[in-house]
């Protein structure tokens, strides 16, 4: 483990194709909170889904991102080289009792319970290693609250609102909960920028801190940009790619709330960053998603 830093922020892009708006607006918001906290910015490369991978993107994304200025400390740490981690905090897990296997297909699943929250089917009982099956975290009736940076006050019952949740899959993969919590412990995170579609999930990686006895994180979730249908710009909605110029740094600090003076539109990304660290306000962050820029959704 590293040394807790007063600040260490991360951006943990997956490597499913090229940047687009939307995770562009995460890395932006995650480096500008970072330096303006005279903190460490890391990098991290989630390829722990690899069948999603697509060869080549991560060092896309690297490039993309040195273009635009962004600059990590260290090691660029890559998910599939950490399977041991994971299986270690796995382990930890089985001494204290807390997971089972679970045999249930997503299909059995869907039509138990339509809602998606894990009814505990398998808990009582006892797969043999040989069975296709996923291994499942047991939960408890309890609530888990944190206050976010950018939404507030937010709370869940892991039980009630998710059940009993995945932590290794079906086909052997590690499940992103699990690895993400392993390496912000390992890479010594303090302070986790990401969009609001993963404030859900917040709670579940709350709960495996504690059962790992790992440190707390803070948290900020960003509004998400979406596309004139209001879905989510990502290669499902076949968001495009963004140009490496620092108009997409200019777009992605205004969509955050940060009203930059227009003569910057056509400035360098060094001069973008420099007013970006010295006037980053987390409290001008918007809390609702937005419609992206027209350049960044491809007409539907």
């Amino acid at each position: 483990m590293h040394d807790q830093h007063p600040y260490r922020g991360r951006f943990a892009p997956s490597p499913t194709g090229p940047l687009h708006f939307g995770s562009i607006i995460t890395a932006v918001a995650s480096y500008a909170d970072a330096r303006a906290h005279q903190g460490e910015w890391l990098m991290r490369i989630e390829d722990v889904d690899e069948p999603r991978t697509v060869p080549g993107s991560a060092s896309d994304i690297l490039r993309t991102l040195e273009v635009l200025g962004f600059e990590w400390s260290g090691e660029v740490l890559y998910q599939t080289q950490r399977k041991n981690a994971y299986l270690d905090a796995m382990q930890q897990l089985a001494q204290q009792h807390l997971i089972y296997r679970c045999t249930c297909t997503r299909s059995e699943l869907q039509a138990i319970s339509p809602n998606g929250i894990y009814p505990g089917l398998c808990a009582d009982k006892h797969h043999a290693e040989h069975n296709e099956h996923a291994v499942r975290l047991r939960v408890p009736d309890a609530r888990f609250e944190f206050h976010d940076g950018v939404m507030g006050q937010y709370e869940q019952n892991l039980q009630k609102d998710v059940g009993d949740f995945v932590i290794r899959r079906r086909d052997g993969l590690f499940a992103y909960q699990l690895a993400v919590v392993v390496d912000d412990a390992y890479q010594g995170v303090t302070h986790v920028v990401r969009g609001a579609d993963l404030l859900d999930s917040t709670p579940r990686q709350i709960y495996l801190q504690q059962c790992l006895n790992y440190p707390k994180t803070e948290y900020m979730h960003l509004p998400l940009a979406v596309n004139t249908s209001g879905e989510k710009l990502s290669k499902q909605t076949y968001a495009p790619h963004i140009r490496t110029d620092s108009a997409v740094l200019f777009d992605a600090l205004n969509f955050l709330g940060q009203q930059v003076p227009a003569q910057f539109e056509h400035e360098s990304c060094d001069a973008i960053w420099t007013w970006a660290i010295a006037n980053w306000r987390r409290e001008k962050i918007p809390k609702t998603n937005r419609l992206a820029p027209a350049d960044y959704i491809i007409p539907m």
